[in-house]
């Protein structure tokens, strides 16, 4: 189906070209949320007597989407979530939870505007793209944690997860350095020249 955009939609064109886009797409997504006109005569008519408001409209939408998001980016948002010990979350991050972490902090971001690849799935410090308009992306970074102590110590930088394994090898290696000083070396030996 031949579309007029009415605003920039990635990987289609700008406001005012003319593209080509599958049935469905242009049926279910473009058509109702007033991102494009279906291409005849007559919306092409009614397009070009509108083109200086709609592009001013858009224009607007853009500038009021570019403050906002020198607000947002680079911003942080600490996520506390239940996870294993190597790191992996029980569960996942997905686009409505990193809504509602910058809603709840005073930010204005509807879930769609969230671009997830995929969910996240492990603790640590993670950058997401937030589209505020076609033309605005930002960025926040989410620090997923187990508690805010492991938040922290992972905004400065450290790696919990390698700090958490080195911290039980050395206590693993002090348990049996303890073992072969004090109690069970001792008593092997005790035992050794009670037969001898």
């Amino acid at each position: 189906m031949k579309v007029i955009l009415l605003e920039r939609v990635e990987g289609w064109g700008g406001l005012g070209d003319v593209v080509n886009v599958k049935d469905g797409y242009a049926r279910n997504f473009l058509l109702p949320r007033q991102k494009a006109l279906r291409a005849n005569a007559n919306n092409l008519k009614v397009f070009e007597g509108q083109r200086v408001e709609i592009e001013a409209r858009n224009t607007k939408a853009k500038d009021a989407a570019g403050t906002a998001g020198e607000k947002l980016d680079g911003t942080s948002y600490i996520l506390i979530r239940q996870a294993g010990e190597s790191g992996q979350l029980y569960g996942s991050v997905s686009g409505r939870d990193v809504a509602d972490a910058v809603n709840g902090e005073g930010g204005k971001v509807e879930r769609a505007m969230v671009v997830l690849d995929k969910p996240i799935k492990t603790l640590g410090l993670h950058p997401v793209k937030v589209r505020l308009h076609p033309e605005v992306t930002v960025t926040v970074t989410l620090n997923i944690a187990r508690s805010t102590d492991e938040a922290e110590r992972q905004a400065r930088g450290e790696n919990v997860i390698n700090s958490q394994f080195e911290e039980d090898r050395i206590a693993d290696e002090q348990a049996v350095a303890d073992l072969l000083e004090g109690g069970a070396g001792q008593a092997a030996s005790e035992f050794t020249d009670a037969d001898a």
